[in-house]
């Protein structure tokens, strides 16, 4: 599945952003802004790593899984990349982008886990 590989993409390249930016909390400047995106960035991560894998077994509902997916990286990317903003540019990335980002990734998880509750109610 070709969504499947674009997902484990962008989750790799948040991966090495949340560790370059865990790096920069450390050496560069310790903003506990830094910190949180690292955070965000490596944690969400890995769960499009899952997501990606879990999307290769054709579950139910593959395009809705790979959606949430896809709207989950945004939102996490979103947020961490306005954070990172505020400590390297001065300044919002623009206005209510941390927020933005922040509901896009809530908004996901709700997704995936009525995904899940109708994947196994499926399947029962």
């Amino acid at each position: 599945m070709k969504k499947a590989s674009i997902i484990a993409t962008i989750a790799a390249l948040q991966g090495a952003a949340g560790v370059a930016l865990a790096a920069a909390a450390a050496h560069v400047d310790a903003s506990p802004l830094l910190s949180t995106a690292s955070n965000f960035l490596t944690l969400h991560a890995a769960a499009g790593l899952g997501l990606a894998a879990l999307a290769r077994t054709a579950p139910p509902f593959p395009r809705f899984l790979a959606g949430a997916a896809f709207v989950l990286q945004a939102g996490v990317t979103l947020f961490s990349a306005d954070l990172a903003a505020r400590v390297y540019l001065g300044g919002k990335l623009f206005p209510f982008a941390a927020p933005m980002g922040g509901s896009l990734t809530i908004l996901a998880w709700l997704a995936l886990s009525a995904w899940s509750a109708l994947g196994i109610a499926r399947r029962d």
